[in-house]
């Protein structure tokens, strides 16, 4: 291997372990897209998603691990932001694809039928 190869492999290794394990998860995708919109409490996430906030919390905390959100104290609360809305565009690319190969797949089955 090239030293480029080398170093590209290093990186997908890092981009795994950190970003693409934490949307790994549907449900932190969509915590995601909610402070995508505002920033926002547990207890707000947990009524929108309809998810106990345990398990908010545990998703959220995957997420600040692997710094894809921030958090600000206020008081006993906690409220959680976006670290980087570059991940959102990167999320949304990937719908975009989805969403072209769901239409290729569907005007196949149409064409056959």
């Amino acid at each position: 291997m090239n030293m480029n190869t080398k170093s590209l492999e290093l990186e997908i290794k890092l981009l795994h372990e950190r970003i693409c394990s934490a949307l790994g998860d549907s449900t932190r995708i969509m915590i995601l897209y909610l402070l995508a919109e505002k920033n926002m409490y547990v207890n707000e996430i947990s009524e929108s998603l309809q998810i106990p906030q345990s398990t908010i919390s545990r998703h959220l905390r995957v997420l600040r691990e692997r710094k894809l959100v921030t958090t600000e104290r206020q008081g006993t609360a906690v409220l959680y932001s976006l670290l980087d809305k570059r991940i959102i565009r990167a999320l949304d690319l990937m719908r975009e694809i989805l969403n072209d190969q769901v239409r290729a797949e569907a005007a196949i089955t149409k064409s056959i039928s």
